[in-house]
């Protein structure tokens, strides 16, 4: 990167103040250059901006904004178009506060459902949370914002936070934490991102020059500044020089630590000049920057009521919803319905424009029907809910249980909720239960009740959206972008969460989500991509077609049904044999239709060579093995309706061959193996030669043969093998020669 043309006006003094906060929310500028700094403001699902006299620790002194359903809620969608639009909204309303920079979105995967701040993360799946997120990006970039995408890296807890090393392979790292980031930074450019607290691996992520030089900058070609989260720094010098360009917030001894690291020589002015030099690109980015000026606050709400639409998830329907729209009277159960919870506690906290609650917007909807409520779970409220006809619980998680700054220690909705909807499970009418939480709950009323519709925080329009979907105004459409666990002694980190305070092992590896709960084979109440709507599609004719190590799904769905609804068709890619343990299968592409009835439509999905490879540890780089794939088409992870098998030629991955190697590995080496196995195969009359091509006939030594080092088989004295014609091999293949021994 090329410096900025002012870095050589500016003194040191000034380069280490531009690399530290001014204030809270704002950037120093160089008023001595007439440069006038920026601000930055919370926003993952809406803004967050705090006027000059606010307490910035607190999280409800915030200026009215629009608050849309939180990251939980949306990625349920499965739309980056709206994603987008959501993002061009925020845009609006950051410009119209004087924001330069919304802190967002944050695409930590969802490691375990304890984790506090789950609400603000996408989703357990890398490549969905990446797709989201990058039309989140998009939309408020593409109007004159800038976004931080959040937290880099592998943070998906709170608990110690500020100070735990998250211990953790290189491969989990690519497969699971680092693909929504490289996801984002190569399609949409962030202007910033934001490291996280904790440290990788023993070190600090804001001195983490792998993460933030290498990986990020290098590999990825990440352009913009990268900013800490606030009071993350631990070493400013080793931040500086490892690629943390700013310091946020405002540091009281920030640009002195700065300046004496670089008259000690600590730091070196190169590196100080380069981050100078991004934050200076930043302000004029920000500066010249154009978009949207207009603000309408209705339109916002609008755009609000439509994405917690297309974020509510309908889990079970035994033929309850949608409610006619008259009939008995209805019994409505439960504070939430006129007390919503709509939004997770912490720094995301948006004090909203307006808040819709749903008994009121559910009356407005049936006006045909009475509507009788109780706001407690009371032994009068569970009385009428027995005797009525229809009957909605609103049931959920308050909200000291979800926020940012500490985790959940349970998955269970408060005991005072599953008592009374436990005590429904014999009543006359029908039963309706209507979720809201950030994250993550058991469902144990799941086989008694005949709908269950989670709503997750469906922001300052949920209320409204809730009776558009009860009513049949709209269909149901959203789809779980995490698993329900049945329980939590289930899930994948149950056993390292949250570590012991000083470190973190993610020992599940790359089995987190739908990859842990199927490889094996364990029940969940609601498996990943789950969600129905009002009508029946269909899948079929799927066609795959391949180009080198690429391919292009072609299927067609049709609206079975009598509603018209979108559906969420995803692709999942198995890999039968491999090398290195793989999931059963992972999503790798997806899309959302809209269907009228008895309409058809065929789409088309393409699948890059990433969709296929996994990273290998060995090779520090990712690799296509050769031979059969699976690529299957369904409604969920669980619910696969079409699938093919195709032939990649995959890469030829040449292995560092050790005399002591097992057989096996000599035996698929390209070069060598074909000599090695024309050895073996005249060995003993043959008999191993017919062990090599045949192993059904003794399983147990055919493994035993590949598994043992190729350099002792000569102790094999049983049976007459030609060890110096595999020594002159071995030393072929520039290895240490053997020594065979014969016993």
């Amino acid at each position: 990167m090329s410096l900025h043309p002012l870095i050589a006006e500016l003194t040191d003094a000034e380069k280490a103040a531009l690399c530290t906060g001014a204030s809270f929310w704002d950037m120093a500028g160089v008023p001595r250059l007439g440069i006038e700094g920026i601000s930055v403001a919370d926003g993952p699902h809406g803004l967050r901006h705090q006027g000059a006299d606010a307490d910035n620790l607190g999280t409800a002194d915030s200026e009215p904004a629009t608050c849309f359903p939180t990251a939980s809620g949306l990625a349920s969608s499965f739309d980056p178009q709206l994603l987008a639009r959501i993002g061009a909204a925020l845009a609006i309303e950051a410009r119209a506060a004087g924001v330069s920079v919304l802190l967002g979105p944050g695409v930590n995967m969802k490691r375990s459902p304890l984790c506090g701040r789950n609400f603000e993360y996408f989703s357990e799946d890398p490549y969905l949370a990446g797709e989201l997120g990058a039309g989140m990006v998009r939309g408020v970039q593409g109007n004159g914002i800038g976004a931080s995408l959040k937290h880099f890296a592998a943070n998906s807890q709170e608990a110690h936070r500020m100070s735990v090393s998250t211990e953790v392979d290189e491969r989990t790292l690519r497969e699971i934490y680092f693909p929504a980031f490289e996801t984002i930074v190569r399609k949409a450019q962030p202007w910033t991102v934001m490291c996280s607290y904790n440290r990788l691996n023993g070190t600090y992520a804001s001195e983490h020059g792998w993460l933030l030089t290498k990986v990020l900058r290098e590999e990825w070609g990440f352009e913009g500044l990268v900013v800490s989260d606030w009071f993350a720094v631990n070493d400013r010098a080793a931040g500086i020089t490892a690629g943390l360009d700013l310091e946020m917030p405002t540091s009281p001894d920030g640009p002195a630590r700065v300046l004496a690291a670089l008259e000690s020589g600590e730091l070196d002015r190169a590196d100080l000049d380069l981050a100078a030099s991004r934050v200076l690109t930043l302000i004029d980015k920000a500066h010249a920057s154009e978009g949207p000026v207009d603000l309408d606050v209705d339109a916002h709400h609008e755009l609000a009521r439509e994405a917690a639409r297309s974020s509510a998830v309908l889990l079970r329907n035994e033929g309850a919803l949608p409610l006619a729209a008259t009939g008995a009277p209805i019994v409505v159960v439960g504070p939430f319905a006129t007390t919503p919870r709509y939004q997770g506690a912490g720094s995301s906290r948006v004090v909203p424009t307006r808040l819709d609650n749903a008994l009121d917007a559910l009356r407005i909807a049936l006006p045909d029907r009475r509507i009788d409520y109780f706001p407690d779970y009371a032994p009068a409220a569970a009385t009428a809910a027995a005797e009525a006809s229809e009957v909605i619980v609103f049931a959920g998680l308050p909200e000291n249980a979800e926020s940012e700054g500490f985790d959940r220690t349970v998955i269970d909705l408060p005991a005072e909720q599953s008592d009374f909807l436990h005590a429904l499970r014999r009543r006359l009418g029908r039963l309706t239960v209507v979720v809201q939480a950030g994250s993550a709950v058991t469902l144990p009323f799941a086989d008694h009740a005949d709908a269950i519709l989670l709503a997750w925080l469906g922001g300052q329009a949920g209320g409204g959206a809730i009776a558009d979907l009860l009513s049949g105004t709209c269909s149901p459409t959203g789809k779980l972008a995490e698993t329900l666990p049945m329980d939590l002694r289930h899930t994948p980190a149950h056993t390292a969460f949250p570590g012991d305070g000083r470190t973190v092992d993610y020992r599940e590896g790359i089995f987190i989500g739908y990859r842990w709960y199927e490889t094996r084979d364990l029940p969940v109440a609601f498996p990943f991509g789950h969600g129905l709507t009002y009508t029946t599609f269909t899948y079929s004719d799927l066609d795959v077609f391949v180009e080198g190590n690429t391919a292009t799904a072609q299927f067609t769905i049709t609206n079975t049904g009598e509603c018209e609804a979108a559906e969420i068709a995803q692709v999942y890619i198995a890999d039968p044999e491999s090398e290195l343990a793989r999931p059963v299968h992972e999503l790798k592409g997806f899309a959302r239709i809209h269907l009228a009835p008895g309409e058809s439509r065929r789409l088309s999905i393409e699948l890059d060579r990433r969709a296929f490879a996994y990273w290998h540890p060995g090779k520090s780089s990712w690799h296509v093995e050769a031979g059969e794939f699976i690529v299957q088409v369904g409604a969920s992870s669980a619910d696969i309706r079409v699938a093919q098998t195709i032939h990649l030629e995959g890469e030829t991955l040449r292995r560092e061959l050790e005399p002591s190697s097992p057989t096996g590995f000599w035996l698929a080496d390209p070069d060598h193996g074909p000599a090695i196995r024309d050895i073996l195969s005249r060995a003993a009359g043959g008999v191993v030669g017919m062990l090599l091509d045949n192993p059904e006939l003794d399983a147990g030594r055919h493994h035993m043969l590949l598994s043992m080092p190729l350099d002792r088989l000569g102790r094999l004295g049983a049976i007459d093998f030609d060890v110096h014609a595999i020594a002159e091999i071995i030393t072929a293949a520039k290895a240490p020669a053997m020594s065979p021994v014969r016993t």
